[in-house]
């Protein structure tokens, strides 16, 4: 408390030693000695000197906290404290005004006298304080005597808030055999009351139920175990009934409490136990193999995953016939059959059984083992048994046609039982509908009963069905599949039809397309094929076939240097013989092109189109590609030549005015700074200056047009002949510097003159059409095979022209 006045006391000395304050201390009675402690100061002075004017002085308000007890229940309005200035000399003439948080409805203020009063009962949990503003006025005009101060009334508490926890009840989980002290949650109660004031808001927390179970820290509120060993088994669920009291825990004191509700998690702390250690079970011998023929079950206290047990048969007697495994819905042990049962063979089987938990903890292995172990003994009943096959299933062939009545198998059954009853065999008519086949009721050999043909079926699928004769219920029935043999009655073809290519520049020996054949005969993969070349194609002196003997043979070169221009396809016959009975054969042509191939035997094209143009490219399209380029060309030849007319006309026929261009390129005229010489329009715009021309009425001479040989000036002619060309230029340079009918600006002079012997050499475009008719195309010949045939044509042309050369040049001679 002496620090918080301290503090206020240091910021009324900050804030300009004015506003207001009660006339009290905090929580004291009014005082009013402390009144008249600071001197009175006006507002407002007469200046020094007797200079007429006014000064601002400091306020004389003496200002502080307001404090007002929340849950006041008194009958008279709550006083809060007094306002006062220096200037309030008693004589009313000072009246006081309140403005702000609750002004006028909560808090009131007496305009005379200054004393505040709180209306109406205050709670610190709703509002902890109010902010509010009070001003001096002069009660007859009104004006202020002081400017606004603005001061806080703080709501004082009390102790009206139990503790309340917020989140109740609640629930926890702790492991079972935990040891003391074992956390096991933390609750936290909250009082609305004001913590920086007294003990309201202090709060400690008590277990009232629960105990000797579990413990809770007063000052943190977290629970923990208080016994060891507490087993699951034994209790799971307990209730804890927590308070929190607050004043410290202190007589008076507010106190709120909670449940909680704390189950006890299991743990692997108990081992499985079978019920009794000596199980009977009977079984029938005719139980199927995978069939389930008894349950046995250990039980285990623990639940969840910890209750998990796994049976394993101990090796001895009987083990190997069974089989054990855990239904994971209740824990049990099924026994399963491996093997089928025989009581002629053996009546009893006795065995071991082991059952342990599948997940163990470490923390109990000193409680001993966690398994336990008890006996199976198992009796095989007898039973009338249906005859039994000598084979779970038959296979059987027949050849195609063959003649009716042929024997094709023969099925057995027996009857196991001690009574050996005769067996009889009949076909089951629903898997045999046609009546293909018969069978011996008595022997149970299977014969054809019509043709069969194996492209209609190839394969018969019967059942044969055993009855014992003295019981004629027990049946048994077993599957016989019938495969009918395929006759060589086609003969063999080349697998696909084959189009090969050879290059150009293959070789000798050379196999250039390996290929098989197919057989629609059975099977398709245990035929037998031989090649060999057509007799009638013994002479061919292209190309033989090589018999590789896996059913493939290939296509093999007998000479080189083959050519498209010559022959493009050649057709190899090969004959294709089978191994069947009868031999079968067959004459299979193959088409071979000659190709363009790289060096390294790579294809690049197949036809005589593809020379100049991609493979695939059809004739139609060649045409039309070289109609569009003969268009081009002619279209070509047109612009050159018209081209070369409008250069042999003169200057004065164009129709472009030569200036446009040399002006759009460069402005020289009278110089870059001279503007008055001469009119810029006109210099830019050719019309203006044909009108000025006209206007002024004198002839004006221009180099760009064709001149009056009346007016115009005659000039030396320089002839062609002249060594320096120098001379010429300057001489004309001259006469145009003197000659004053020419424009102010550039003008295009041309003098249509080519000098000779320049180390450039001619620029005319009419040499550059001069052809060299001697050049040498062999080179092309060493650029690879893909300009070989390009060779051939440029070096046929220049044969050609060599021949018409030497022909002309003979005429010339005689």
């Amino acid at each position: 408390m002496l620090t918080r006045n301290c503090l206020l006391l240091f910021l009324w000395f900050v804030f300009d030693k004015g506003s207001l304050s009660p006339v009290r201390p905090p929580g004291a009675p009014l005082s009013r000695s402390s009144l008249g402690k600071e001197h009175p100061r006006t507002l407002v002075g007469p200046m020094r000197n007797g200079a007429s004017g006014f000064q601002r002085v400091k306020r004389g308000w003496v200002w502080n906290q307001f404090f007002v007890l929340e849950e006041y229940m008194g009958s008279d309005p709550q006083y809060v404290g007094k306002l006062h200035t220096d200037l309030d000399k008693g004589e009313s003439a000072v009246k006081y005004t309140l403005m702000g948080e609750g002004a006028g409805t909560i808090f009131t203020i007496d305009a005379t006298t200054g004393d505040i009063h709180a209306l109406r009962s205050l709670d610190r949990e709703v509002k902890p304080y109010y902010t509010l503003r009070a001003q001096a006025v002069d009660i007859d005009t009104n004006r202020p005597l002081e400017p606004e101060s603005q001061f806080v009334i703080k709501v004082q508490d009390i102790n009206d808030n139990e503790p309340k926890f917020l989140e109740g009840p609640y629930t926890a989980s702790v492991p079972e055999m935990s040891p003391v002290g074992t956390y096991v949650m933390q609750v936290t109660a909250t009082d609305a009351d004001d913590p920086t004031y007294g003990n309201s808001a202090r709060v400690v927390y008590s277990i009232l139920h629960g105990q000797p179970y579990f413990s809770v820290d007063p000052k943190t509120g977290i629970i923990r175990t208080a016994l060891p060993n507490m087993d699951r088994e034994v209790k799971e669920q307990y209730q804890v009934l927590i308070q929190a009291k607050d004043m410290g825990g202190q007589l008076g004191g507010l106190a709120g409490t909670t449940t909680i509700n704390i189950t006890l998690s299991d743990v692997n702390d108990n081992p499985p136990r079978f019920s009794k250690s000596f199980f009977h079970l009977r079984v029938p011998e005719s139980s199927a193999v995978g069939s389930a023929v008894g349950r046995i079950k250990a039980h285990d206290l623990d639940i969840g995953k910890n209750a998990e047990v796994e049976y394993s048969i101990v090796p001895g007697d009987g083990g190997n016939m069974f089989d054990i495994i855990t239904n994971e819905h209740n824990q049990e042990g099924i026994l399963i059959l491996k093997r089928p049962l025989d009581y002629e063979t053996k009546k009893a089987y006795t065995f071991k059984v082991d059952a342990e938990n599948a997940h163990l903890d470490p923390r109990f292995h000193s409680f001993g083992a966690f398994k336990d172990t008890a006996t199976v003994k198992i009796n095989v009943l007898d039973v009338d048994e249906p005859p039994v096959f000598t084979k779970p299933s038959y296979e059987m062939e027949v050849y195609e046609d063959s003649p009716v009545g042929d024997i094709i198998g023969a099925v057995t059954g027996q009857d196991l039982d001690a009574s050996n009853s005769p067996v009889r065999y009949s076909i089951d008519w629903k898997s045999d509908l046609d009546s293909y086949f018969d069978i011996d009721p008595v022997e149970g050999t299977i014969s054809t009963n019509e043709l069969l043909d194996r492209e209609s079926i190839a394969q018969h699928n019967i059942t044969i069905v055993a009855t014992k004769l003295n019981s004629p219920v027990l049946t048994s029935r077993v599957a016989v599949t019938v495969h009918v043999l395929d006759v060589n009655e086609f003969p063999p073809e080349l697998a696909i039809p084959y189009e090969s290519f050879v290059c150009e520049n293959a070789k000798v020996g050379q196999v250039i397309q390996t290929f098989s054949a197919k057989d629609q005969d059975l099977p398709q993969s245990g035929h037998k094929f031989s090649f060999k070349p057509s007799e009638r194609d013994v002479n061919n002196k292209n190309f033989t076939i090589q018999d590789f003997g896996n059913n493939t043979a290939g296509i093999v070169t007998l000479r080189s240097d083959f050519r498209r221009r010559s022959q493009e396809i050649y057709f190899l016959p090969v004959v294709i013989q089978d191994s069947g009975y009868p031999v079968q054969s067959s004459t299979g042509i193959l088409t071979i092109r000659v190709c363009g191939c790289e060096s390294d035997g790579s294809l690049l094209t197949c036809s005589a189109e593809a020379i100049f143009l991609p493979v695939g490219l059809s004739t139609g399209a060649l045409i039309a590609i070289l109609l569009c380029i003969v268009i081009l060309l002619v279209i070509v030849v047109i612009y050159v030549g018209l081209r070369r007319q409008k250069k042999k006309e003169t200057l004065m026929t164009s129709k472009e005015d030569i200036r446009d261009n040399v002006i759009h390129y460069d402005d020289e005229g009278g110089g870059e700074e001279d503007t008055h010489a001469f009119d810029m329009g006109t210099l830019r715009n050719p019309k203006v200056i044909k009108e000025n021309l006209l206007k002024e009425n004198r002839d004006l001479f221009r180099r760009d047009v064709k001149p009056d040989p009346k007016t115009g000036k005659k000039r030396t002619p320089v002839s062609q002949d002249s060594e320096d060309i120098r001379d010429f230029i300057n001489q004309r340079l001259k006469e145009n510097d003197v000659d004053n009918s020419a424009p102010p600006y550039d003008s295009l002079a041309t003098y249509a003159y080519e000098g000779e012997s320049s180390v450039a050499e001619s620029l005319s475009s009419i040499e550059s059409l001069v052809v060299d008719a001697d050049e040498d195309y062999d080179y092309l010949n060493e650029w690879g095979p893909r300009f070989k045939t390009l060779a051939g044509i440029f070096g046929e042309q220049s044969d050609t022209q060599s021949d018409t050369t030497t022909t002309t040049t003979t005429e010339n001679r005689h």
